[in-house]
C-alpha cells in the first residue's frame, strides 16, 4: 500500500546580484533609492562595532566576541521590517538587529564584557537577551507568541539563530507547536554555512534548512542572506502573515561567515582561504553600496564622512563602557532568577561572606 507523498518547491529571494546590480520587481519600499541608505548605514556601524569588538578582545578589555562579518544584512534586514512593539528573540550574532532596534553600543560591548547591565536594555524593553546555548532561543519565541496569541495582541515574535541550531530539537519543537497553534513567530536562519568548524552538509541531510518546515505544516522559503532588501522584504512579508493569523514562517537566509565563528576560534584550521576570498565578491556592504552610487544618491564623499561618524560613535561608546564602575559579586546571582533557590542563595551568601574574609 502506497500513500501520496507530499512535495513542495522552494521558492529562493533575491533582489541585488553580487555586482550591485538590481532585477525587476524591487519591493515598494525601494522606490525611493534614498531610503535604503539608513539599511546601508547600518551595516556600515554593525561592521564597524565588531572590528572594534575584536581588537578589545584581543587586547584584554572584552569578552570572547562573535563578530557578524559579512552577515549583516541578515540583522540589518531583519530589524528593519519588525515594529517597535514586536519582540526580538536573538542568538549570539544579531547585533546589527539589535543596534537598529535601540540597543546601545555601551550595552552591547557590556554584555560581551561580562556585565548584566549589558541585557538591560534601555530601549527595547521586551526584547530578549542574547542566546549563547544554541537553539534554545526557539521555544522563548514560540512562548512570546503564545502570549501575544492569547492576549489577543497584534505583535510578532522574530527568533534568529544559526543554521546548526536546526539540528537541534529545540528548533523542531518549537515550529511543531507553532505550526499547530498558529503562533505569530518567524523563524530567521542565518545560513552562514558553518556550525562552528562543521561545514553546512555534514550537519544535515536536507537539500535546504527552509524544507524543514514542511513537516512542522508551515512555509519554508530561502532568501539571499547578503542582499539587504531581500531579508527586509520577506520577513516583512512573514511579519504581515504573522499578525493576519496565519501562522509562523521559515526563513533561510543564505550567507557566509567571513570571520573566525567566535575570537576563541581559528577558522584557517578547518577552511582554505582561497574559499573564504571568494565569498568576500558576495558579500552586503558592498553590494548596497554599488547599488546606491548607481543611483546616484551615495557617493564617495559620504562614505568618508559615514565611517568617521560610526568610528566617533564608537569611541564614544567604548570610552563610556571603560568608565563603567565594576559591578558588585552579588550581580552574579541576583540576576538569575526572579526569587533564588534556596540552594542558589546558599552559594550567594557562601561567595560574599568568602569576598569579605
Amino acid at each position: 500500500m502506497k500513500t501520496k507523498a507530499f512535495t513542495a518547491d522552494i521558492s529562493h529571494f533575491r533582489y541585488l546580484a553580487n555586482d550591485g546590480t538590481a532585477g525587476t520587481g524591487l519591493p515598494a519600499f525601494t522606490a525611493e533609492p534614498a531610503a535604503l541608505i539608513p539599511l546601508y548605514k547600518a551595516m556600515v556601524l554593525t561592521r564597524v562595532v565588531d572590528e572594534r569588538a575584536v581588537a578589545m578582545q584581543r587586547t584584554g578589555r572584552l569578552g570572547t566576541y562573535a563578530s557578524a562579518l559579512g552577515q549583516e544584512a541578515v540583522g540589518v534586514g531583519t530589524a528593519s521590517a519588525m515594529r517597535a512593539d514586536d519582540v526580538l528573540v536573538p542568538g549570539f550574532r544579531d547585533q546589527g538587529a539589535q543596534v537598529w532596534r535601540g540597543v546601545s553600543i555601551v550595552e552591547h560591548l557590556s554584555y560581551w564584557g561580562g556585565s548584566e547591565r549589558g541585557s538591560d536594555y534601555a530601549g527595547p524593553r521586551q526584547d530578549l537577551p542574547v542566546s549563547i546555548p544554541v537553539g534554545t532561543n526557539f521555544p522563548h519565541a514560540a512562548g512570546a507568541a503564545l502570549a501575544f496569541k492569547r492576549r489577543g495582541e497584534d505583535r510578532a515574535a522574530v527568533v534568529m539563530a544559526g543554521d546548526g541550531a536546526t539540528s537541534k530539537g529545540d528548533f523542531y519543537e518549537s515550529m511543531n507547536i507553532a505550526g499547530v497553534w498558529k503562533l505569530p513567530v518567524v523563524f530567521v536562519i542565518n545560513n552562514n554555512q558553518w556550525a562552528i568548524s562543521v561545514p553546512r552538509a555534514e550537519q544535515t541531510a536536507a537539500e535546504t534548512l527552509a524544507q524543514k518546515a514542511i513537516a512542522a505544516g508551515i512555509p519554508g522559503e530561502q532568501v539571499d542572506g547578503n542582499d539587504v532588501i531581500a531579508v527586509r522584504d520577506r520577513v516583512e512579508a512573514a511579519l504581515v502573515r504573522a499578525r493576519a493569523g496565519e501562522g509562523p514562517t521559515l526563513i533561510e537566509a543564505i550567507t557566509y561567515r567571513l570571520g573566525d565563528h567566535t575570537t576563541a576560534d581559528d577558522a584557517s584550521r578547518y577552511r582554505e582561504d582561497d574559499a573564504v576570498r571568494a565569498h568576500w565578491k558576495e558579500e552586503p556592504l558592498a553590494r548596497l553600496r554599488t547599488y546606491l552610487a548607481a543611483q546616484k544618491v551615495w557617493d564617495k564623499a559620504k562614505e568618508e564622512k559615514l565611517l568617521a561618524d560610526c568610528r566617533a560613535r564608537v569611541d564614544a561608546a567604548v570610552e563610556e563602557f571603560e568608565a563603567l564602575e565594576p559591578e558588585p559579586l552579588a550581580a552574579v546571582f541576583d540576576h538569575t532568577y526572579a526569587e533564588l533557590p534556596a540552594d542558589v542563595a546558599a552559594q550567594r551568601a557562601a561567595a560574599l561572606a568568602e569576598a569579605e574574609a
